[in-house]
């Protein structure tokens, strides 16, 4: 039996009818049509589904769509601002930190929650807010990089 749930998506409020069994990642990806989080390991372990949840970055293969009812919900599509991409956007491509971009909105996305609570992060907080953020292209220089390039003015 489906459960209404309310959600708080890239700051709009919706209302879904969701299985109890699904998860945040399929209720964004099939029912929302919200692309951009991937599903990868699908266990928790790459990052590539990131979104941030109530500002703080999770792995929403992992969530159930029912413990998210009522909260604030970010994707990738939900940080362009008046058809601009976000500076955080912005540096990942300037810098090259993108290359097959399958895990690059995870990477984002924990990127701009460092950034929310520390806007002149070191290199090494850097490296650890993006840990749990998988990339097997990059080799994770140019995406530290990017965050650096932007810290202090992407908020």
């Amino acid at each position: 039996m489906k459960h209404i749930i309310h959600l708080i998506v890239n700051e709009e409020a919706r209302e879904v009818a969701v299985e109890p069994w699904w998860t945040l990642l399929d209720v964004l990806r099939d029912q929302l049509e919200l692309t951009g989080a991937k599903k990868g390991c699908d266990r928790g372990d790459c990052g590539a589904c990131t979104v941030l949840l109530d500002g703080k970055p999770i792995v929403s293969c992992t969530m159930l769509a029912v413990q998210a009812s009522g909260r604030h919900i970010t994707t990738i599509e939900g940080l362009m601002r008046d058809g601009h991409p976000h500076p955080i956007q912005q540096a990942f491509v300037a810098v090259g930190a993108v290359q097959c971009g399958f895990c690059t909105p995870g990477m984002i996305l924990s990127a701009k929650a460092l950034l929310d609570v520390s806007p002149h992060p070191t290199e090494d907080q850097v490296r650890e807010a993006i840990a749990g953020n998988l990339c097997r292209c990059t080799g994770y220089a140019k995406i530290v990089e990017a965050v650096m390039a932007v810290a202090g003015g992407a908020q």
